[in-house]
């Protein structure tokens, strides 16, 4: 899967990294133009856009969309 964080939205609260049991979410010096803390999408490759991170972010500023493999 891969998530996309819709950082103005975004408040850092950090509930979306504690609640990814993939690592896949963590905190960044990012600010966005708030002046709130926001958090990254890191990209390893682990996420299966199980959607924990979406639900549990109170300002929804996390969209996730899942990977599909197209046949040849």
């Amino acid at each position: 899967g891969k998530i996309y964080i819709y950082e103005d939205r975004c408040k850092g609260c950090g509930l979306c990294v504690v609640e990814c049991r993939k690592n896949e979410i963590s905190e960044s010096d990012k600010l966005n133009k708030y002046g709130y803390s926001v958090v990254k999408f890191n990209d390893l490759g682990a996420c299966n856009a199980c959607r924990l991170c979406a639900i549990v972010c109170p300002d929804a500023a996390i969209k996730v969309c899942e990977l599909v493999e197209v046949p040849e």
